[in-house]
């Protein structure tokens, strides 16, 4: 999933424990137009408009947003088969529930929800606003008033739809290459396909029925405490359970607390152990260690006195100690990427030119495997997507985005939006040659190159915009680009066809297109967006926002010593994916990782304790009974986020309203007399 922090790892293995039916010769397989049903588009519709919410949420208050996809298909189960057997008692008549059309529900979800991380909308979109461009400085070198560009519904809207389609028909035409020759793992699609595989199978189906209900139990639960932690919030952001001083007054100045998110702590459970020991490190080392080091040389490395939020300050140190840590981790894994995805197509080019020589044994079990193969190579390729309509797809699109996106944009002169679709698909390859030997996207490593590139050839006049949108349109090619061949390999494994995965895209984009905008108005007018003190504080927009001005600036506009700093955290972060890669298993998995490690350094220690709350539930559940976690953590961490996110929904609402809450729960030393 692509994510500012996601993990390589984050989906392995199969949500049920069952073992999935292996495709059969004799299975009978729906034409493709079947595949695709009015009720799976409105089953795609509702739970992309939730996962939408819940990306929204995540990405406004910490960035990290965990792999949704299990939660997608098993939710896209539940609702089809709650729908049939709901008509079936009332005397209709339904067709059957496939596999064939849960893999397309699952993709039309994703494809949709995608575009609420891909879009921007809590990093380069955000940055562009006037609260971003205050919170920064009107003073600040390089932070013009001319290079905002607050949110409104139709330039938004009208943006996503000239860029996210494009990402689709960039590498269409390579599907049989990636998924059948050169057998690119790609490991969340093919979990996910193991997981539709299994839903279809008697036993299968049972379990997924208790996953479900377990599933509906915690959202439930996670619903009504976000519903009971409202009364309690008060007016303006330091009232409430999530100003909870759980460890202390003077712990909790450090941001050291634990607010009671069921959101934070479901994240910890889908997480990998590793990933949330790192945020945890890092929230250690900079919320424990050095900020509190640098404060004190507050009136000697930087002017006293200064706002929370000054750049000259302390704030600054916090903003680029990030940059740095996040820069070098996606540098690092960029160049190591590019080197595998090399030496995997030499090698890959080498065994065919000597396969021929090779004379494999056959034996019964082995006849079986290759018949099923050739069964789904052979449905893979049936119902092809010709080259020309890629090709013309691509064509067609990139000139109406050319035409349109510098009226969105002045500042983005047309050849350099020609430059970036020209460079794309190259770009687009290697991310998804990438993801499918890693299961990491690095979509916005290659959008932070684009702005990076274009702010500083751009210069002063423009550059930050420029720079922002040539970021939008790069993370949106790649990351769709990524996502397409997940479910190719997804629908590849379920026998689909990839004529109805290549349209559940085209859908699924065009829903998210409108549903991802709409669901960030109802954040945008609800509740205040950027404030560095509030709960959404929209922690990538300043990040990018920054890094714009520095490819336009340079670093003159850096507090003292924090060049220094940032190098040394950038060479750090270099080193230590390096000792990732370098030593063996048995002790890689206990180093932590760079970019998870960077998130708390700006926003704070709080969400790190809930996250590792998380994975602290999850390490003794294993313990105690390791298959029942396999079965049920995934659903478990579905529930909670999805209760606390669909509570986001009212609260909304509330706030539209002017509706307070009528407690504010606050806490205090005791003053003695």
């Amino acid at each position: 999933m692509g994510t500012e922090v996601s993990s390589r790892n984050e989906i392995t293995e199969p949500l049920v424990g069952s073992s999935p039916t292996k495709p059969k010769t004799e299975e009978s397989i729906p034409p493709w137009r079947d595949q695709i049903t009015p009720r799976g588009i409105i089953v795609s519709a509702l739970l992309g408009s939730l996962f939408c919410i819940i990306t929204h949420k995540l990405n406004l208050t910490v960035g990290v947003i965990p792999s949704l996809n299990v939660a997608a298909g098993l939710l896209g189960f539940f609702l089809v088969k709650s729908w049939t057997g709901l008509l079936e008692k009332l005397g209709f008549v339904t067709k059957p529930f496939t596999k064939q059309e849960n893999t397309v529900i699952q993709t039309c979800v994703v494809a949709c929800y995608g575009l609420a991380f891909s879009g921007g909308f809590g990093s380069y979109m955000l940055s562009m606003d006037q609260r971003t461009y205050e919170l920064i400085g009107k003073d600040y070198p390089g932070n013009r008033a001319e290079d905002v560009k607050n949110p409104s519904l139709g330039w938004m809207i009208g943006f996503m739809f000239v860029v996210s389609f494009l990402g689709l028909f960039s590498l269409v035409a390579l599907r049989k290459v990636m998924v059948i020759d050169y057998k690119l793992t790609y490991p969340s699609g093919t979990a996910t396909a193991l997981l539709i595989n299994s839903f279809h199978t008697s036993s299968g189906a049972e379990l997924a029925g208790k996953q479900v209900r377990s599933l509906g139990k915690y959202l439930s639960i996670s619903f009504i405490w976000s519903c009971f932690k409202w009364f309690f919030s008060g007016v303006g952001d330091s009232c409430g359970f999530d100003n909870f001083p759980t460890l202390g007054l003077a712990a909790f100045k450090n941001t050291f607390y634990f607010d009671f998110s069921p959101t934070y702590i479901g994240c910890g459970l889908i997480c990998p152990h590793i990933v949330n020991c790192s945020v945890l490190l890092g929230a250690i080392i900079s919320w424990g260690i050095i900020w509190p080091y640098i404060s004190t040389k507050a009136g000697d490395w930087y002017p006293d006195n200064l706002e929370s939020n000054d750049f000259k300050g302390l704030y600054g140190y916090k903003v680029f100690v990030a940059i740095s840590l996040i820069l070098g981790d996606g540098l690092y894994n960029l160049i190591k990427i590019i080197l595998v995805t090399a030496k995997e197509i030499l090698n890959a080019r080498s065994k065919q030119g000597c396969i021929s020589d090779i004379i494999i044994p056959q034996t019964e079990e082995s006849s079986k495997l290759l018949m099923e193969e050739n069964l789904r190579n052979s449905t893979f390729v049936k119902d092809s997507i010709p080259s020309w309509v890629a090709a013309a797809g691509y064509v067609t699109l990139a000139a109406i985005s050319i035409a349109t996106i510098p009226s969105i944009f002045p500042q983005v002169k047309w050849y350099l939006v020609l430059v970036s679709y020209i460079i794309a698909p190259a770009l687009a390859f290697c991310n998804s040659y990438g993801t499918g030997l890693t299961d990491w996207s690095l979509a916005s490593t290659y959008g932070k190159i684009g702005l990076f590139v274009f702010a500083s050839l751009v210069g002063s006049n423009g550059g930050v915009i420029a720079g922002l949108a040539a970021c939008g349109v790069m993370m949106s090619i790649v990351s769709t680009a990524a996502d397409l061949m997940q479910d190719f390999k997804t629908g590849y494994l379920t026998l689909s066809s990839p004529r109805s995965m290549f349209v559940s895209q085209l859908i699924g984009t065009a829903l998210g297109c409108v549903i991802a905008p709409l669901t960030f108005w109802l954040y945008w007018t609800a509740f205040d967006i950027g404030s560095p003190d509030g709960v959404y504080k929209a922690p990538y927009a300043v990040i990018y926002r920054e890094m714009a001005i520095l490819g336009v600036e340079g670093f003159s506009a850096l507090p003292q010593h924090c060049l220094e700093i940032c190098c040394v955290f950038f060479v750090a972060a270099l080193v230590i994916n390096l000792l990732r890669d370098m030593t063996p298993k048995s002790i890689s998995a206990y180093i932590p990782i760079p970019m998870a490690m960077a998130v708390p350094f700006y926003i704070g220690a709080y969400f790190a304790i809930d996250m590792f709350v998380g994975t602290a539930i999850l390490f003794v559940w294993e313990r105690l009974n390791k298959k029942e976690a396999d079965e049920y953590a995934g659903a478990v961490a579905s529930g909670l986020i999805c209760g606390d996110g669909i509570w986001t929904v009212p609260s909304a609402i509330l706030s539209i309203f002017r509706i307070d809450p009528p407690i504010c729960m606050y806490f205090k030393p005791s003053v003695s007399t």
